[in-house]
């Protein structure tokens, strides 16, 4: 399997930024873990980080053809870009969206998520280990061991 995780805007500054809500640990912790995760199964994974929309929704389209399955944390992007989203409708890859933070316990305006409309799964409000259920959940979807 090969999997792409995307991240959004100020993702890459985990560990400095709003630790309250996202944390102490690095990006590149986030990574180790999610790599470790990944070679448990044999799923092979490329990361993606960018702070600009468009570059995201590029590398979404790169994914057609070549990707079996897509995690994105798009950040603020969530409650905003109908391009991300049509993107993701677009290749009609298998996905699912991840946040650190529980969305729906911070400001209104984030309770709501356009990418929610083409993920399968969203996982929320639990740090990197809403990432490892993205992957396993995609992984054992792929694999045929669960239905849906």
């Amino acid at each position: 399997m090969k999997l792409l995780i995307i991240n959004g805007p100020n993702i890459n500054m985990l560990g400095i930024r709003e630790k309250g809500i996202y944390g102490e640990e690095s990006y590149e912790s986030l990574l180790s873990y999610c790599r470790s995760i990944c070679e448990k199964k044999g799923i092979e994974v490329s990361f993606f980080q960018s702070n600009h929309e468009g570059d995201i929704v590029d590398r979404i389209q790169e994914a057609y053809g070549s990707t079996d399955a897509i995690v994105i944390n798009p950040a603020a992007y969530t409650h905003t870009s109908v391009a991300i989203l049509d993107a993701l409708k677009a290749v009609n890859i298998p996905c699912c969206e991840v946040h650190l933070s529980n969305i729906y316990e911070r400001e209104e305006f984030r309770h709501h998520s356009y990418i929610s409309l083409a993920a399968e799964k969203t996982f929320y409000g639990e740090g990197f280990k809403g990432y490892e259920k993205a992957i396993l959940y995609l992984f054992e979807k792929l694999s045929g061991k669960q239905e849906g």
